[in-house]
């Protein structure tokens, strides 16, 4: 039975891939009550992974209320202000700031706000808007896998933690290197395609008058809420906090012998009460905060997660010595064939926190090291394989050059040579750097 259930399970991933959004967790479900009543057995307390689910919804709020007390909005001004100044280095700074974005917010989705700047910077001064907005968009990915409040690491913490492994070691695996991954793919995107005024595409699209030219620049007269500056030193403030935290608890430094609240914890409790302080200094109706673009985005992917794993861990749980049996002697003779692994199922699964739920426990009960699970971890960001994850269409949309655009076989687009490039050499450089931190 264990194709069959294999294969419902990849009707499912697949269903839900096509409904996209919400529909992903969805079919999840459906697939979990098919897999029931094919006979394997289930316990939502076990399968379902709460703790990454728990962190999700806190740390939304929070940015979804610094969303609301113009927070957001100084952050994406400043990202303007570099940008514009620096025009030539569009391809460098670019998944810089996306990157900065995602790894402070703990979500990819911030990326939007930045994507009509970069097409207008990279327009205005000839630079083919191709080259920054696919580093950028990767960027924006990767840095969700190494982000200090991600629901991502998270997951990645509460598998290795019980190996050895603890919250503030996987941090110092993962921000260096996906970094480095990320400014390793830059220097490929800034090679990557014709120059702008070479591309006839390009030249078809200006002949006709669909490409925009607009002079605008950072607006100097641009003036913050009242509430954003302090709002976001508050939300800079609770990360410190959750890293000091972090460290005071770490039973790898054994400063405290018997910390109150573990570091997962910690997090849910200090993005809630972030996120009070911040609704009250703002001054809003507290309403707004759950109409909020990131907040959406951030419900769906809870329950997106919800879903997926639900549906990974049912199946894995039930046949783990069979999958333990076949793919333990080849993962441990071949170790970064996991980080394969999780490139070509991330995309199916649309969550850097799924992703990591399903398949991180896995690799823990078949026997891989906790070192070369975080040195694959990075791959878990694959969300450029297929052009059809949120921020990755709309940057093909934003882009009226047409430079940056889905060749006929679907996968020959600009975002896979820079992706692909980043996350091989973050998880390169993983297993060289894991064990020297671990």
């Amino acid at each position: 039975m264990i194709w069959v259930h294999l294969l419902i399970l990849l009707i499912f991933v697949f269903l839900g891939s096509r409904l996209g959004g919400v529909g992903i967790g969805l079919a999840g479900g459906a697939g979990v009550l098919v897999l029931v009543a094919t006979g394997l057995h289930t316990d939502a307390a076990k399968d379902v992974p709460w703790s990454v689910i728990g962190i999700i919804i806190p740390v939304i709020c929070t940015i979804a209320a610094l969303q609301v007390a113009g927070g957001m909005d100084y952050l994406v001004h400043l990202t303007e202000v570099l940008l514009r100044r620096h025009p030539k280095q569009i391809t460098y700074l670019a998944p810089f700031v996306t990157f900065m974005l995602s790894l402070l917010c703990g979500t990819g989705h911030t990326a939007y706000s930045v994507i009509p700047v970069i097409v207008d910077v990279a327009k205005e001064h000839d630079v083919r808007p191709s080259r920054p907005l696919s580093i950028a968009v990767v960027a924006s990915q990767v840095a969700v896998a190494s982000s200090p409040i991600s629901a991502a690491t998270v997951a990645m913490t509460t598998v290795v933690e019980p190996m050895g492994i603890g919250y503030l070691q996987v941090l110092a695996v993962t921000i260096p290197t996906t970094f480095i991954g990320c400014a390793v793919g830059a220097i490929v995107a800034s090679r990557q395609g014709k120059e702008l005024k070479d591309d006839p595409i390009y030249q078809e699209r200006e002949a006709k008058g669909l490409v925009s030219h607009s002079a605008a620049a950072a607006a100097p007269d641009f003036k913050p809420a009242p509430s954003a500056i302090p709002s976001l030193l508050i939300f800079l403030a609770s990360l410190v906090v959750i890293v000091v935290w972090a460290t005071i608890s770490s039973k790898q430094l054994g400063i405290m012998s018997n910390p109150p609240i573990n570091s997962s914890s910690a997090i849910m409790v200090i993005m809630m009460t972030t996120a009070a302080i911040i609704c009250v200094l703002s001054r809003k109706p507290v309403s707004e905060v759950t109409t909020q673009s990131t907040f959406r985005a951030g419900m769906t992917a809870a329950i997106c997660i919800m879903g997926v794993a639900w549906l990974g861990t049912t199946f894995f749980n039930n046949y783990m010595s069979q999958i333990t049996t076949v793919g333990s002697s080849l993962l441990h003779q071949v170790p970064w064939l996991y980080a394969v692994i999780l490139y070509f199922c991330a995309p199916l699964l649309f969550s850097h926190a799924a992703t990591t739920a399903a398949f991180m426990p896995v690799a823990a009960k078949i026997g891989l090291t906790a070192t070369t699970m975080l040195a694959c971890y990075p791959a878990v960001a694959n969300y450029y394989l297929l052009p059809n994850y949120p921020t990755t269409v709309a940057a093909i949309e934003m882009d009226d050059t047409g430079s940056t655009r889905v060749g006929r076989f679907v996968l020959n687009h600009p975002f896979v040579i820079p992706g692909t490039v980043s996350i091989a050499v973050a998880v390169a450089l993983g297993f060289f750097w894991a064990p020297i931190v671990a």
